[in-house]
Parts: structure tokens; C-alpha cells; sequence
């Protein structure tokens, strides 16, 4: 039997990389912590100020996760090519966002004084009663509670794979690392490190294919040796159409997902959105190519899946830097798996946090009622901490529910958030009932489809339920406004 591979920090020169890189975060979180305190605004969206490059760096990290540095290189390792189809829905998806709902969402933010994507429907439609600002809130904390437990849990194998460090001290480590900065610095916090983040990202995704290419002997021959293993590996259009279409459709999830949409009302100047959009773009693609080509040099290295540490694709990224790159960029391309969980955890984190305090308590709770802006930064951040608490008990007594989850909230997300949000800014005819038919649907056609296994081998279920999402928002919305002429 083949003695299994493994993954380990080689040397104090790559664990020293590390810890730098994340002494930089916590710095950050100390500076910027005195802008953040001044109000809500500048906690949660950094008082509509922060610059073009760093909006476009941190849309793109923030929306990609660990799952672009483990997920699709070890997908790209399975099937090949065709790979490259997810990247494409993703990318198409969000520059078109950024060009056409972004410069709209910020506008509209800003006349009437939205921090978060709940404040542009209660301002859009009324909630007098707040219930809609209570249903689009808890379907946000729904999943991202999950999401940020998956983010902490998976930092927590990174280190013990990297460090050998016992995992439940990794997450504990992770986790108290994200609240750091967050709970400190707020937004702006977050879109600085998620700009750093993403230099790290960028520089382990373009490294680590070039230097495991030239040890196979340049592109060419990786593409030779490929085909000579299995020729559908090289062919992008290698899939059935119900495969490519859940890969394209991966795309439908960006405009549900509030961490990513946030970052379009945060920019200083709307003008500048298409510009942002154009960097996110570019980025967005040296990523994604870089992902997909770790997995297909990383085929003709590793044809096996058993010479792979746990026989698990998803650890192709960090075996292939310790094996090809010196310890000090192996500290750096840990950094990138570290970058890629946090930039993450911490807008979602935040995201969460703006949906307790800004729409729950202030909107709610306190509705009619002045509450200072020092109490109001001061619960935002004892909300990040509860959350990183809720998500560390998630992860603790239910790692099952918790991976779950992880696959179910962008799709999730998606379905139930990004049909209404859509037409709300783009459709007059769309109504309060409208949006609560909209994301009911979404999320019960999400968790139905993916608990149908017949359902699920077909088609992934972002795909029906932001359709069924989308036509449930418009005929209701058809329904109520006839039913309101006719009285």
C-alpha cells in the first residue's frame, strides 16, 4: 500500500511568513478601529467611503472562499477542463452586477440612508410592522451562522494539517483572529484585509500552477500528458448539459448574497462601479484559471488520488506549494488557504451582525426611539462576538449540519434573496407580499431539491429555486396589485 502523503509547515521560515501575515490583520483592526466607532454607517459600510480597488478586491474574496482554493482546484483535478465553467458563471454574473444593479443599489442606499440590504426593502416597500425586516434578517443569520462555523472549522483542519496543531485548538485560533479585526475595525476593517487577503490569494493561485508546470515540463506538456490520461480532461465541453448548467448557474447566487452586494452601496463614488467592476473582473479570472490549473498540473503530478494526504482532491493546493515552492512561499500559500476562510468569515460576520443591531434592534425593537451611535457600535460588535460564539457551538456539536450548510447557503442565499432584490430595484410593479413570496420559495425549493436525491443528480438547486423564486415574487406581486385596484 502506498504510504499516505501528507502536508506539514517545513521549517520556522514558513511558519514566521504566517504569523506575520496575520499580525497584519489584528494591526489593521487597531486602526481603523476609531473610524468604525463613529456610527453604524461606518461600521457596516464603512460611511460609504471606501475606495474603488479596495471594493473590488474585497467583492471578489469575500464572495470566493476557501472553496475556490480547495474546491475547485480539486474539482479541476476530477474533471478536467470543464472546470473552468463555474468560473465563468460566477465572473459574468458579477461584473454585469456591477454595471447595471450596483450604480443603482448605491444610489438608492444613499437617498435614503440604507446601511443594509434589509434597509433598501423596508425603504422600498414600508414595514411598519417590521416583519419583512425580520424575515430577510432571518434568513440571512439562517445561513451565515452556518457558513461562518464551516469557515472556523475548516481553518481549524488548515492548522493542524500546516502546523500540527490539535484542530479544535485551530478553530478556536481562527476564530478568535476574524473577531479581532472585525469586532475592532468594522467594514472598513474588513474590506482592507480582504484587499490583502486577496494579494495573497492571487499570488498562491498564479505561483504554485508555474512552478508545478515547469517541473512537468511547461504547459504544453502538461496538456500532452493530460490527454494521454484521459482526453475528456482537456476538453472544456466534456460534461452533460444538466452538468453545465449547475456550474454556469453557480453565478445566480452572487446577487442573494449580502456580503457581496453590501460592498456596492459601500463605494465613495457610484461613478466609479463600472472601474470597480473591470478590476473585480480581471481578478476574478486570474483566480479562477489559477484554481483550475492546480487541478490539472496537479493530475499529471498526482494521477492518483491516493497519493494525495487523506485521498481528498480538496488538499491538492497545499501539497503541490510544499512540494514545488521554497518554505517561505509555502508560509505564503498557507496565508492564501488562512486569506481565502477569513476574507469570508468576517463579511459574513458582519453582515450578520447589521441584521441583530441595525434591522432587529434599532428598527424593531427600538423603532421611534434614540439610541446613541457609541450603543449601537458598541452591540455591533458585542453581535460579532455572540455570533462567532453561536457559530463555534454549530461547528462543535454538529460538523455534519454545519459542511451541509456550507454547500446550502450560497445557493440558499441566492434563491431566496437575489429574485427580490432584483426586481425590487428594476421592476415597479413588485410588492411587499411579493418579497416574502419570493424568499419563502427560494429557501423551500432550495432545502426541498437538495434533500431529493433524484432531483439533485439532475440540476444544482440554485437553479429552480431562484427560477420558482423569481415567477412566485411576480405573481404575487401581479395578484396583490390587482387585488388592491380592485378595491
Amino acid at each position: 500500500m502506498q504510504e499516505a502523503a501528507t502536508v506539514t509547515m517545513n521549517g520556522p521560515v514558513a511558519l514566521w511568513a504566517f504569523v506575520g501575515y496575520l499580525a497584519v490583520m489584528i494591526v489593521i483592526g487597531l486602526l481603523t478601529s476609531r473610524f468604525s466607532s463613529q456610527g453604524v454607517g461606518e461600521f457596516f459600510v464603512g460611511g460609504r467611503k471606501v475606495n474603488r480597488f479596495v471594493v473590488a478586491l474585497s467583492a471578489v474574496v469575500s464572495g470566493r472562499s476557501a472553496w475556490l482554493l480547495l474546491g475547485v482546484t480539486g474539482m479541476a483535478w476530477s474533471q478536467g477542463a470543464s472546470a473552468l465553467w463555474a468560473v465563468v458563471g460566477y465572473t459574468v454574473v458579477e461584473l454585469v452586477l456591477f454595471l447595471t444593479l450596483a450604480p443603482r443599489l448605491r444610489g438608492f442606499a444613499e437617498t435614503h440612508d440604507c446601511v443594509t440590504l434589509p434597509d433598501v426593502f423596508a425603504a422600498r416597500f414600508g414595514d411598519e410592522d417590521g416583519r419583512l425586516r425580520v424575515v430577510i434578517s432571518g434568513a440571512i443569520l439562517l445561513f451565515m451562522v452556518g457558513y461562518v462555523a464551516a469557515q472556523f472549522t475548516a481553518g481549524g483542519k488548515a492548522m493542524e494539517a500546516s502546523f500540527g496543531l490539535d484542530a479544535q485548538m485551530g478553530v478556536l485560533l481562527t476564530a478568535a483572529i476574524v473577531l479581532g479585526y472585525t469586532a475592532l475595525g468594522g467594514f472598513l476593517a474588513v474590506s482592507l484585509t480582504d484587499s490583502i487577503q486577496a494579494v495573497f490569494m492571487i499570488f498562491g493561485l498564479v505561483a504554485v500552477p508555474l512552478a508545478a508546470a515547469t517541473a512537468v515540463g511547461g504547459w504544453g506538456q502538461v496538456m500532452t500528458e493530460l490527454g494521454a490520461i484521459d482526453p475528456t480532461l482537456v476538453d472544456p465541453g466534456a460534461l452533460t448539459f444538466g452538468a453545465f448548467l449547475g456550474l454556469v448557474g453557480i453565478g445566480l447566487g452572487s446577487p442573494g448574497n449580502p456580503h457581496i452586494i453590501v460592498r456596492y452601496m459601500s463605494i465613495e463614488d457610484a461613478k466609479s462601479l463600472p472601474f470597480a467592476g473591470a478590476v473585480a473582473t480581471f481578478w476574478n479570472v486570474v483566480m479562477g484559471a489559477g484554481a483550475v490549473a492546480i487541478g490539472l498540473v496537479g493530475r499529471v503530478l498526482v494521477p492518483d488520488v491516493s497519493g494525495l494526504p487523506a485521498a481528498d482532491t480538496e488538499s491538492l493546493y497545499p501539497f503541490l506549494a510544499q512540494q514545488y515552492l521554497p518554505p517561505v512561499l509555502f508560509g505564503i500559500v498557507v496565508a492564501s488557504i488562512f486569506a481565502a476562510i477569513m476574507s469570508t468569515a468576517d463579511s459574513q460576520l458582519l453582515v450578520g451582525a447589521s441584521a441583530i443591531v441595525r434591522d432587529i434592534y434599532q428598527q424593531v425593537l427600538k423603532k421611534g426611539e434614540e439610541v446613541s451611535p457609541a450603543r449601537l457600535v458598541a452591540l455591533s460588535r458585542w453581535s460579532v462576538a455572540g455570533l462567532v460564539v453561536a457559530a463555534l457551538a454549530m461547528g462543535w456539536v454538529a460538523q455534519d449540519v454545519v459542511f451541509w450548510l456550507v454547500l446550502f447557503a450560497w445557493a440558499g442565499l441566492g434563491a431566496a434573496l437575489g429574485p427580490v432584490t432584483l426586481l425590487s430595484m428594476y421592476w415597479k410593479g413588485m410588492t411587499r407580499g411579493g418579497v416574502f413570496a419570493g424568499v419563502f420559495t427560494g429557501a423551500l425549493v432550495t432545502v426541498v431539491w437538495y434533500f431529493t436525491p433524484a432531483l439533485k443528480s439532475r440540476l444544482y438547486e440554485l437553479i429552480p429555486a431562484f427560477t420558482l423564486s423569481l415567477l412566485a415574487a411576480i405573481v404575487v406581486s401581479m395578484l396583490e396589485r390587482r387585488r388592491l385596484v380592485g378595491e
